[in-house]
C-alpha cells in the first residue's frame, strides 16, 4: 500500500503553528500527521496538544530538551506507520498543496526521494533575502559537484521518501544540516531523486526565521563529510 505521513517539526512557533497545520489538513492526503515539538516553551505545545485531541490521526510528541530540527525528526521515526513520509516545516514558508504533486510522482517512483525545489519551474515565490537565495544556489551547485548528482535545492524542507529509508537513518545532525545528511545518505543507497517545483514565501528574521549564516558553512562542511567520511 502506498500511503503517506507528514512530520511537522517545530520549536516556538506559536504564531504560525495552527495555520501551518490547517494548511496540511486542507489537502487531506495524509494518513498520519506527527507534530514533533523540539521542547517549545512559548505556547506552541498547547496548540499542538489540542490539535492531537481534536483529530485522531494527529500525534503530538515532545522532546525533553531542545536539540534542533534533526533531533525533532529523529524523535518522530518510530511513530511512522505509512509507506512514505514527507517533512513540512511549521513556519508558513511552504504550501502543502505542492505535496500533492510530489505524492503523485512518488506513486510512479516508489523507491525514489521526491524533492520539492524552489529553483525549477515557475511557481509563485517570494525570497526576503537575496543573499540567502544566492547561498542556497551555491550550496546546491557545490553538493551536486561533490556527489556527481544534480540537485537544484539541497536546503529545501520538502523531501518525500520511503519510510523504511527514513527510519533506518542514524541521524547525527541535530540542526538544519540534517538536510545535507539526509540527501547524502539517500544517494548512497539509491541514486534516484526526482525534483518537483514548489511555491515558497520566505519569512524574515523578525518573523522568527531561525537559519543562520553559520548553518550555511555547516552545509558545505557536511557535504564533504557525508560524501567521503561517513
Amino acid at each position: 500500500m502506498h500511503n503517506l505521513s507528514v512530520i511537522i517539526p517545530f520549536y516556538n512557533e506559536e504564531k504560525f503553528l495552527l495555520e501551518s497545520v490547517k494548511r496540511v489538513l486542507d489537502i487531506d492526503i495524509f494518513e498520519q500527521v506527527i507534530l514533533s515539538d523540539d521542547c517549545s516553551n512559548d505556547g506552541s505545545e498547547v496548540i499542538a496538544q489540542k490539535l492531537s485531541e481534536q483529530y485522531e490521526y494527529i500525534q503530538y510528541i515532545k522532546s525533553d530538551e531542545n536539540r534542533g530540527k534533526g533531533g525533532a525528526l529523529d524523535n518522530a521515526k518510530k511513530y511512522i506507520k505509512t509507506s512514505h513520509v514527507v517533512i513540512h516545516d511549521a513556519d508558513l514558508e511552504y504550501f502543502p498543496y505542492d505535496i500533492i504533486e510530489m505524492y503523485e510522482v512518488s506513486k510512479k517512483n516508489v523507491e525514489s526521494l521526491i524533492l520539492g525545489s524552489r529553483f525549477i519551474g515557475n511557481k509563485d515565490r517570494k525570497n526576503v533575502y537575496f543573499i540567502t537565495r544566492l547561498a542556497n544556489r551555491f550550496m546546491s551547485v557545490f553538493f551536486s559537484m561533490v556527489n556527481f548528482y544534480r540537485i537544484t535545492d539541497v536546503a529545501t524542507c520538502y523531501k518525500l521518501m520511503p519510510s523504511d529509508f527514513f527510519q533506518k537513518i542514524v541521524f547525527k545532525e541535530k540542526g538544519f544540516s540534517i538536510e545535507i545528511e539526509l540527501l547524502s545518505k539517500f544517494l548512497k543507497v539509491n541514486r534516484s531523486i526526482k525534483e518537483v517545483p514548489i511555491s515558497y514565501e520566505g519569512r524574515s528574521y523578525i518573523d522568527g526565521k531561525k537559519i543562520k549564516t553559520s548553518d550555511g558553512f555547516k552545509y558545505l562542511f557536511n557535504t564533504l563529510k557525508y560524501r567521503f567520511f561517513d
